[in-house]
């Protein structure tokens, strides 16, 4: 009866490694799942308007092939740069937010506290208002550079804290909000020009506002997924990240430096919209477990597939007029949020 423990402690690493295996086939799964959702949404995008446009056409539009003039106009003229800037938005928010839940430890934030988009919108007032810009083309520019000046000062100001990150952000976003509004109030030209561009939309985005912008975006994912395994560490605590051998300060900083490019290029592109990068996180936690760099691979698909999917369903409810995507975001996202609120002992990650 002596030897009888020696099986079972061989049996329990047989469990361990079970379980192992199936954890990694679901996380595979969960991924081709995302991805199957984002092609599919990603055709539905070019199809779907307030004129439909068969899908065989749209791949003879899109090829080259034989199509109507109507359906080239349609699909490469109008709905082609739209859904390549719903990936690009959807997916660098989808990755800010998760980088952001991640270096705060909390599960309710979102790129926006840290002043991303109240910097690049006192950016573009600044712009309107004083410089007299009135070309959209040049509204990216001033958003991209609000965007990663608020993101620098925040960070300079609170990043040995993620608290004091958090309340600097939103200390600076109120007081940059305020400037904007201050703006507005004063030159009509400024509100006029910016209504649109505040709402947050896909609508009327060209390569030339489109291009420019990928590689910031690019650069920005490269990082959030080269400092996934270090974040796993981070959300451990500072104690067990330090003993893990991860660098603290690099890694925060790599971690802002990331927030701030893809926020900001996606604040830029469509202007601010909300929630993706709050809810997008938590449902690929949901599939993937605590996992960083799952987490950031999932969240930077599903936030696409969120953003196309709201872009769809405001081009089809009040055909032939539309519905802002952002609109459409805050409805979904309110009151998710209200419910992740309510839920007990959600305060840290």
């Amino acid at each position: 009866m002596r030897f009888a423990s020696p099986p079972a402690a061989t049996a329990e690493p047989s469990a361990l490694a079970v379980q192992l295996r199936a954890n990694r086939r679901w996380r595979w799964g969960s991924l081709l799942l995302a991805l199957a959702l984002l092609a599919i949404l990603s055709l539905a995008s070019l199809a779907l308007g307030a004129k439909a446009i068969p899908l065989p056409e749209v791949a003879a539009a899109l090829t080259g092939g034989p199509a109507s003039p109507e359906a080239v106009s349609l699909v490469i003229g109008l709905r082609l740069p739209r859904t390549v800037a719903g990936l690009v938005v959807g997916a660098a928010l989808g990755l800010a937010g998760a980088l952001i839940q991640a270096l705060t430890r909390n599960p309710l934030a979102d790129p926006g506290i840290l002043g991303v988009n109240a910097g690049a919108a006192a950016a573009v007032a600044l712009a309107v208002g004083l410089l007299g810009i009135d070309q959209p083309g040049y509204y990216v520019l001033f958003g991209l550079v609000g965007a990663l000046v608020a993101s620098i000062v925040v960070s300079a100001l609170g990043l040995g804290d993620p608290l004091r990150l958090v309340l600097v952000g939103m200390a600076l976003g109120a007081v940059l909000a305020g400037l904007t509004g201050a703006i507005r109030l004063t030159d009509r030209q400024a509100f006029n020009a910016m209504v649109a561009w505040e709402l947050g939309s896909l609508t009327d985005k060209s390569w030339n506002v489109i291009l420019p912008l990928i590689p910031f975006a690019l650069a920005g994912a490269v990082i959030a997924l080269a400092i996934g395994p270090a974040l796993d560490a981070l959300v451990l605590g500072q104690d067990t990240a330090t003993s893990l051998g991860v660098n603290l300060l690099l890694t925060r900083v790599l971690a802002v430096a990331a927030i701030s490019l893809l926020a900001g290029s996606a604040t830029a592109l469509a202007g601010p919209i909300s929630f993706i990068g709050l809810m997008v996180p938590h449902l690929a936690r949901r599939l993937t477990g605590p996992s960083q760099p799952w987490v950031l691979a999932l969240s930077a698909l599903f936030g696409p597939s969120l953003l196309l999917a709201a872009d769809i369903i405001g081009r089809l409810v009040v055909s032939p007029a539309e519905i802002k995507a952002a609109i459409v975001t805050a409805f979904i996202g309110a009151p998710i949020l209200i419910h992740l609120a309510l839920r007990p002992k959600l305060v840290t990650l």
